[in-house]
This record gives structure tokens, sequence and C-alpha cells, in this order.
């Protein structure tokens, strides 16, 4: 199975910062096509903000999204891997946890964010890869 930092090559990272408003930060997520997003405060990952969040700390309990800042209502326990974890590892812990965004971090710095649509997509594509080299073994012993 792959390792974290594989799925990383290349990838930008769309991250929002503390204080701006919900609004915005959704008008981001929307622009970015993204369901989450880390937080940084300056270099610091200090949160994740996510769509459930919008709706459980927002929408359903009345706050205006348009003065609400980000601060206030993202996620702050935060689950994180090293980019060196296997995808596996990042499933389980998403599983574990209940998630479906993971920050990566080499040490204190942010080098990555997986949504577990990312993992499956992964694992699909090992799978089927897979099931194309039985295929063509399977060709050539019947040869």
């Amino acid at each position: 199975m792959s390792i974290i930092r594989d799925l990383l090559i290349g990838r930008t990272i769309h991250f929002i910062q503390p204080n701006l408003t919900v609004l915005d930060a959704a008008r981001y997520m929307v622009q970015h096509n993204v369901g989450a997003a880390p937080v940084l405060e300056g270099a610091n990952l200090v949160g994740i903000f996510s769509e459930r969040d919008i709706m459980s700390k927002v929408v359903t309990q009345g706050l205006d999204p348009k003065t609400t800042r980000i601060a206030e209502v993202m996620s702050t326990t935060l689950r994180t891997l090293a980019p060196e974890s296997s995808c596996e590892d990042a499933m389980v812990v998403m599983q574990e946890h209940g998630i479906r965004h993971l920050a990566v971090c080499d040490g204190n710095r942010l080098v990555g964010f997986l949504s577990l649509r990312d993992l499956l997509r992964q694992t699909l594509d090992e799978k089927s890869g897979e099931a194309d080299m039985m295929r063509a073994y399977i060709q050539t012993s019947a040869s």
C-alpha cells in the first residue's frame, strides 16, 4: 500500500486563516471545491474547518456567517499523521475518530491535507492495478 507522501505530490494545500468569516471561508472552499480546509495561524496548524462545522456550529446555532470568525467555530481537536505513514494508517485514524479529513504534518509543519475520498481513490487505483496484473498473468498462463 502507498504511503501518504505519494499522494501529496503536486497537490496544493488550500488553507484558511482563523480571522476569516465563515462566509468568506465557505466561498473559498466552494471556489476550490474542497469540503474542509486546514486553519493556519502563520505557519502553525491551529484547526480544521469543514462543511460539518458550518452545519453543526453555525447554521444550527443561528450564528451569522457574515460576522462569525473561523476561530470561533473551527475544530481544534486535531488528528495528524506523518507523510511516511501508510494510506491504511490514515484510513484507520479516520475510522477510529469519525473524521473525513486529515492533516499531514512533518514535525510541526503542515505538508498536506487528505480527504477520505483521496484515500479511497488511491485504494481503488491500487486494486485496479492488481486486478490488471492478475488478468495478464491468467492470460499468459492459459496460452
